[in-house]
């Protein structure tokens, strides 16, 4: 069996105020994996990211990334990672050419050596075009890339991003997606946080989620969200609904509209008959699309109240 590229075993953090911020938490995260960590506000996530990347010391517990315990080896663990925080933290008035060239001498990388991977970094980050602009000039989603192109410059073997896409708009944040995606399909392994469920749902394989300190659910998305017994379908509709709408036993309506028609149906449920019960009554379905809000369902009832994963900002 391959090294964890994390392994966290019995992580306790008790803060000075006397707040018990991670409560044994043990977890671990396969070679290659693209990871997401979801709580709410106030579950521990940031703390959790913290001790891995060196910037909290734990109370209690063990560490370890690809083998290499944190505590102990501290040098030589943060040699394999590459953390991109939510924060904007670089210079805006240096190029983003310097910018990735000074971080990697930071890390001891010969200059020659740093100007060759800073022109591969933004190349692949498709930001070559500005790399002697103004880093103030970009525009969000450029800024948020360049974060993790300065991140890549180390070659990390694990990469840790705390909410990269908090506050940018759609159009960036899949844009962001298919940067994230290339860089795990070179081998890097990436563990992400972020409160936009649709996207942990849609990039990551395996998650956990940790509440009040706790991890309380931990697997392949696929396995998590098949606990749920409830599907919703949105059906695009030809024309304008009927003011009569068919019976549809086992389904609940949720929020129909002129030209949408949006079912909740057991998983069990057999879509020929929803289609022959519309058809029937002169409903023509144009298209249909599954309602991707299963994590955020899965989500609430794990944590058993109304909170969601934090927003921008929150710890």
């Amino acid at each position: 069996m391959p090294t964890p590229a994390l392994h966290i075993r019995d992580l306790r953090k008790v803060y000075d105020t006397g707040v018990e911020a991670l409560k044994g938490v043990s977890l671990d995260v396969a070679p290659g994996d693209f990871f997401a960590l979801l709580g709410p506000n106030g579950a521990g996530k940031s703390t959790l990211i913290g001790v891995v990347s060196s910037l909290v010391n734990a109370s209690s517990g063990d560490v370890q990334v690809f083998g290499i315990d944190v505590a102990t080896q501290r040098s030589a663990a943060m040699r394999q990672i590459g953390l991109v925080p939510q924060e904007m933290n670089f210079n805006f008035f240096e190029r983003p050419i310097d910018i990735l060239t000074n971080y990697a001498g930071f890390y001891g990388i010969p200059r020659a050596q740093a100007l060759a991977r800073a022109e591969e970094e933004l190349k692949s980050a498709q930001l070559w075009p500005k790399a002697f602009m103004m880093s103030r000039t970009l525009s969000g989603g450029m800024k948020r890339r360049l974060m993790i192109a300065r991140a890549m410059m180390t070659r990390p073997k694990l990469l840790i991003l705390d909410e990269p896409t908090a506050g940018v708009d759609i159009e960036i944040r899949r844009g962001m997606w298919k940067t994230l995606r290339e860089v795990n399909a070179a081998g890097t392994t990436v563990i992400l946080t972020t409160h936009y469920l649709e996207e942990a749902e849609s990039l990551c394989r395996n998650l956990a989620i940790i509440d009040r300190g706790q991890i309380i659910e931990a697997g392949p998305m696929k396995t998590l969200l098949a606990k749920l017994d409830v599907e919703g379908f949105v059906f695009d509709i030809e024309g304008v609904l009927p003011a009569e709408l068919p019976q549809l036993p086992n389904m609940r309506l949720v929020a129909p509209n002129d030209h949408t028609l949006t079912l909740e149906m057991p998983r069990s449920q057999d879509l020929n008959g929803v289609f022959a019960a519309l058809s029937g009554a002169g409903i023509r379905v144009r298209s249909m699309r599954t309602e991707s809000n299963r994590l955020e369902e899965l989500f609430l009832r794990l944590t058993g109240d109304n909170k969601l994963p934090a927003a921008a900002g929150a710890h």
